[in-house]
């Protein structure tokens, strides 16, 4: 049980200190006994029992003994100095470890033990320990409560002036939940410098105008930024009138934070005297850094504690009445506001700060990621939670750092505000190098959608589309369901927009015969109410306004959608049916939406008559798309929150023993043969169809009289590794009936086939009933995918499949078996059987579990699962394995 070499890793304390943890070993006998030597009588007999001279001597020595089987230390240091230790040594047995901590007694109430244990623990459970045990003297609270709030099942036996604690390592979503707690926490306030910085130095702010530098100094002096501003020049004493030092040790003070606007090969060397001056946190909008330019960057930002922003970024800005800071090099001061936005395009960033200009939404804070080196989406949205400002959030991402992470954190976020993306990256070509159905259906799409759906954010394709969506969520509360009432003074506009919201997914639903009375007696002669509701060119203020009211207020529908053209009449009549539409629209429960032809805008905010504004667009698709994200927010809402369901009869430690075993003979990885196959998808409980392994046609036929079913007929299929699309390559015979007829079979294989072919699997001809597929595919970045659809040979031409990120929930599952378009099929489509749905949702847990227990597992196809009334049976499975280690999402760490 030899512990794994793993590289040293940054992370942060509940203060935001970052501290570096790594493995420790002979070299740190000295520093062990420094931190035992330097701690009080009191801590000291609280770790060791007594106060023995002795104590830090051999501590150090069991450190310094080195890398041995059972034993693993962990160091906590900052700047160099060594300020806690973690050890393990298991116990006989070998599932559970003896624990000890130790902190240096002015880095108390910091988090370093709980951090340390995190890790102990994570590097305890790749090694296959259960869980932890330790010693304390009862009154050691401090231990005991560490103990307490990490979030794992402890219990305590007390002996006397001793109680012993064991430490269940399962990690449950108790366990996740108390991990994230402390890591937002400890996240928002690293950031605090960052984005509430009490002094701001920008340095590469050049004397003459026109540089980046000087752009963002100007931003900051003229923003109304409420702390003291500085630059830093070598030989100017100001720049655009602000204080300049001749470098970053003579400021007179040291800066929150710290804008580096220099060329990029002078970048880490600035970076580095930021460090060592104490200051916490860059923005580095400087681009076209090289390798080892950007390894020396974050290497600094690391080793001395500061957050980054950038860099090859347009910057950041905070409008908080308490802060005033524009640092970025925008043509115009962001507006303040309550939308949060976070981009990794500095184009972007500026196209979405003017979009909402123009739509009069304030922007709370607004982050340039650029090259995400550090500060990352997840990062801000665990600001815009605890900010007290933001409450609608504005994302665009090109990359991920930590999906699963981020998918959490957006999942719990998105409860509490609006979390809409652009979904950038969609048209990058599949998986080309794919070896199975699964991977090949995998597409970076459909992952990222995944992981949005799962998360409760809203994607949109375009910019757009994120400022149309920003404007309904912004103006109008959310709309209970899908049907839509569609008013227009003009017929065509109104069946374009029934269209349109037909297109998008929303519902246009003939209204009541009561309902429709009460609108023909509001409106004039002409009108007609069936939906869409036809208010007739000569309709007046009055009249539409009482028209949009009772649609709104009745209870029919979900929401209103009015379109309005000019009209002579109107005109005329000098009635102003926009007024009317934002008057009507004022006080009511369900959204309004306006579609104006004639607007010039792409969407505008039109002021109601009391504070609220109603979201006007230039065309009805851009509404209905709208209306329709804000829907599926409703929707995601209102579910309940569902759990990873425990299964029973799951064998994971012999699944993990098979994997090891399996990459031991094959260390390159490869296709499991079909008995191995079999033997692990039995350990998970998934079912398949009898089946017989032959090597030659004697047993091919001895087999098929053993297993075919009461009409004798068979299927045969060829094998060999790295097989996977049988059909394809004509590698299978179907319906074979006597034993002449399964020798003939056999010689077509070995003939077209030869020596490659390695056996044939026999198996009975299965019955009739719905065939399905179900998969998963290891994503290098996002993780275990899970993928369902229909199955057969028509699969891939097809591609009807949905996917969600493992693992799964109740309702990821739900949502995996209607997504597809073949569901219907599965609920008893014209007249057929419906499937065993209980089965079928098993099935996926399972295949979801199985991806969970071994990250060696980079792919499995289920092709086809026949479904039917009676349960479910895989009549063909495919699992890969590759060497992997295990790696934890949600354990905290820098990038």
């Amino acid at each position: 049980m030899t512990g794994v070499q793993e590289a040293p890793a940054y992370a942060l304390l509940a203060d935001g200190t970052t501290v570096r943890l790594r493995q420790a070993g002979p070299a740190d006998r000295q520093a062990v006994q420094r931190l035992y030597e330097g701690m009080s009588p009191q801590n000291l007999r609280l770790r060791f029992f007594s106060v023995n001279p002795a104590s830090a001597r051999q501590a150090a020595e069991r450190v310094a003994g080195g890398e041995r089987s059972g034993y693993r230390a962990l160091a906590a240091e900052y700047d160099g100095r060594l300020v806690g230790l973690a050890e393990y040594e298991v116990l006989p047995g070998g599932s559970t470890a003896d624990i000890s901590l130790a902190v240096a007694d002015d880095w108390h109430h910091r988090g370093v033990a709980t951090l340390l244990l995190e890790h102990l623990a994570d590097a305890a459970r790749t090694a296959g320990i259960t869980a932890f045990s330790a010693d304390a003297l009862a009154e050691n609270h401090g231990v005991l409560k560490v103990f307490h709030d990490l979030g794992l099942r402890v219990t305590r036996h007390f002996d006397g002036p001793e109680v012993h604690c064991t430490v269940d390592l399962t990690e449950d979503e108790t366990y996740l939940n108390a991990v994230e707690s402390r890591g937002g926490l400890a996240d928002i306030a690293s950031l605090r410098p960052l984005l509430r910085p009490g002094t701001v130095a920008v340095i590469g702010a050049g004397r003459k105008p026109g540089s980046v530098g000087r752009a963002i100094l100007r931003n900051i002096d003229d923003g109304s930024y409420t702390g003291r501003l500085f630059a830093v020049h070598p030989e100017a004493a100001a720049i655009a009138g602000v204080h300049a030092c001749r470098s970053v040790a003579d400021l007179p003070q040291v800066p929150d934070l710290t804008v580096i606007a220099v060329p990029a090969a002078a970048v880490a060397e600035v970076a580095e005297e930021c460090g060592r001056a104490g200051i916490h946190a860059l923005l580095v909008v400087s681009a076209g850094l090289g390798t080892h330019q950007s390894h020396a960057l974050i290497d600094a930002c690391r080793r001395h504690g500061m957050r980054l922003v950038g860099p090859n970024c347009l910057g950041l800005a905070n409008t908080e009445n308490d802060v005033h800071l524009d640092a970025t090099f925008a043509a115009r001061h962001p507006g303040p506001g309550t939308a949060g936005v976070a981009v990794q395009s500095g184009g972007l960033g500026i196209a979405l700060l003017d979009g909402l200009a123009r739509l009069g939404i304030g922007v709370s804070t607004f982050v340039s990621l650029g090259d995400k080196y550090d500060v990352s989406g997840n990062d801000m949205l665990q600001w815009w939670e605890s900010d007290g400002h933001t409450d609608l959030a504005l994302l665009h991402l090109e990359s991920f750092g930590n999906p699963r992470a981020f998918s959490r954190t957006a999942r719990r976020v998105a409860r509490a505000i609006p979390v809409l993306t652009v979904d950038a990256g969609r048209s990058e070509a599949g998986r080309r190098a794919a070896a199975s159905l699964t991977a090949a259906a995998a597409t970076p799409t459909m992952t990222r959608q995944a992981l949005f759906t799962q998360a409760g954010i809203t994607a949109t394709r375009t910019i757009g589309e994120l400022l149309d969506t920003a404007a309904l969520l912004h103006a109008q509360p959310l709309p209970h369901g899908t049907k839509v009432a569609v008013v227009s003074n003009a017929g065509g506009i109104g069946v374009l927009a029934a269209d349109a919201c037909v297109d998008a997914g929303l519902v246009v639903p003939r209204l009541a015969a009561d309902l429709v009375d009460e609108l023909l007696a509001l409106l004039p002669g002409g009108a007609t109410a069936s939906n869409p509701v036809d208010v007739a060119a000569a309709v007046g203020e009055e009249q539409l306004e009482a028209c949009i009211g009772l649609l709104a207020r009745h209870g029919a529908v979900d929401s209103v959608l009015v379109s309005l053209v000019p009209t002579a009449v109107a005109t005329a009549t000098g009635e102003d049916l926009v007024r009317a539409l934002t008057w009507a629209s004022g006080s009511l429960a369900r959204p309004v939406v306006a579609v104006l032809p004639a607007q010039a805008a792409r969407v505008e905010l039109l002021p109601t008559a009391g504070k609220g504004t109603v979201p006007a667009y230039s065309d009805a698709e851009d509404a209905a798309r709208a209306l329709a994200h804000a829907a599926a927010r409703a929707d995601w809402l209102a579910r309940q929150p569902s759990a990873v369901p425990k299964l029973p009869d799951v064998e994971t430690v012999r699944a993990k023993d098979l994997a090891t075993a399996y990459l031991e003979a094959h260390p390159e990885g490869g296709w499991l043969d079909p008995q191995t196959t079999a033997v692990l998808l039995g350990y998970y409980g998934i079912r398949q169809i009898p089946w017989a392994w032959a090597r030659d046609g004697n047993e091919a036929v001895a087999a098929a009289e053993r297993i075919a079913g009461p009409d004798g007929r068979v299927v045969m299929k060829a094998y060999w590794p790295g097989l996977v699309h049988k059909s394809e390559q004509h590698a299978l015979h179907l319906d074979l009936q006597n034993a002449s007829q399964v020798r003939a079979a056999h010689r077509d294989l070995v003939t077209r086939f030869g020596d490659r072919m390695t056996g044939v699997v026999v198996q009975p001809l299965a019955e009739r009933g719905t065939e399905l597929f179900a998969g998963l595919v290891q994503d290098e970045v996002f993780g275990p995918l899970v993928v369902f659809g229909l199955g057969g040979t028509a699969t891939e031409l097809l591609a009807d499949h949905a996917a969600r990120l493992a693992p799964l929930t109740d309702l990821d599952v739900h949502d995996l078996l209607t997504s597809p378009r073949c569901a219907p099929l599965l609920y008893g489509y014209a007249g057929s059987p419906a499937v065993n749905l209980g089965a079928l949702e098993q099935l996926l847990h399972r295949l979801s579990r199985m991806a969970a227990d071994l990250p060696q597992l980079a792919e499995a196809d289920l092709n086809p699962v026949l479904a039917g009334p009676h349960g479910v049976t895989t009549l063909d499975a495919r699992v890969r394995l590759v060497p992997r280690r295990p790696h934890d999402p949600y354990l905290r760490r820098l990038r």
